[in-house]
């Protein structure tokens, strides 16, 4: 019988490996709590094993989708290769840096605060010029649906202590009357936060961005809202400078409705699918504190 083209056994893996690295690869990390593929670090060679096949689809998906955002990128976006075999697995090279967190922020002066807003804000205008049109041909798809009100606030607002209810309700009721994106929809990364940034931090400066398998066609107002877990601040210099850049006015209000939202759905589906939700509700309390 033919092999599954997923990958299972990390003995495959490592011997899959063999012929790239050496007949005895040293010095292997193994990231293992993704849900769709086992990650193998080798010095600065990173390689994708996709445990299903839709994880595998989406592993072509995000090559052919790089294939097109690598010569408008300002900023340097995985180089991913496929080794297509019976059972295909990934191959890029790290991009130097860091996760940038919010205490990394914080050390930050308004100088290098500054460029990393304009660098994120070209970023963003330059995939934004790409044809919607185009990257559906090849794969994008749209960003990931998000749970209606009514489940939002069923699964979501008990969760939350007593006192943060009622501004939790409000953020829901806002967002169910918003109407439709009046900027209209675009490719995107729409998962640019910190986890996905790598930033030297003793230079202060952003090297690239990571992780394009969530990126796809969605409204323009949503593209703003994950750069608000490393901080508002950061979102704010984004927008002013995204506006230069693509010269097309960004509705503040829209976007913080929406971040709130999008806090208040991570907990929702946390709670609805029974898993550990202490995470998610303080992302929902930090952002609501600052209301």
């Amino acid at each position: 019988m033919a092999p599954r083209p997923v990958w299972t056994d990390e003995a495959d893996m490592v011997a899959a490996l063999r012929p790239l690295l050496g007949d005895a690869p040293a010095g292997l990390d193994f990231y293992r709590s993704g849900w769709d593929s086992v990650a193998i670090a080798a010095g600065e060679r990173m390689f994708k094993f996709p445990r299903h096949a839709e994880a595998l689809a989406a592993l072509r998906r995000e090559i052919a989708i790089l294939e097109q955002v690598a010569p408008v990128s300002p900023l340097r976006v995985p180089s991913m290769i496929l080794h297509d075999g019976a059972r295909p697995f990934s191959e890029h090279v790290l991009i130097p840096g860091d996760h940038l967190l919010k205490a990394g922020y914080e050390r930050l002066d308004p100088s290098r605060r500054d460029a990393l807003a304009d660098a994120l804000a070209g970023f963003h205008a330059a995939i934004h010029r790409l044809d919607p049109a185009r990257m559906r041909a090849i794969g994008a798809g749209p960003v990931e649906a998000w749970l209606p009100p009514e489940a939002v606030e069923r699964f979501a607002l008990p969760a939350l202590p007593a006192a943060w209810r009622g501004p939790a309700a409000a953020i829901v009721a806002a967002y169910a009357d918003l109407p439709p994106d009046p900027a209209g929809e675009v490719y995107g990364h729409f998962d640019a936060h910190g986890w996905n940034m790598a930033f030297d931090s003793p230079a202060g400066r952003l090297n690239g961005l990571y992780d394009f398998a969530d990126s796809g066609i969605g409204p323009l107002h949503r593209e703003f809202i994950c750069s608000s877990f490393v901080s508002r601040d950061l979102t704010e210099r984004i927008i002013g400078r995204y506006e230069r850049h693509a010269t097309r006015s960004i509705d503040r209000g829209r976007v913080g409705c929406l971040t709130g939202y999008h806090r208040l759905w991570e907990l929702a589906v946390a709670v609805r699918d029974g898993g550990p939700a202490d995470d998610m509700r303080a992302s929902a309390l930090d952002w609501l504190a600052g209301l």
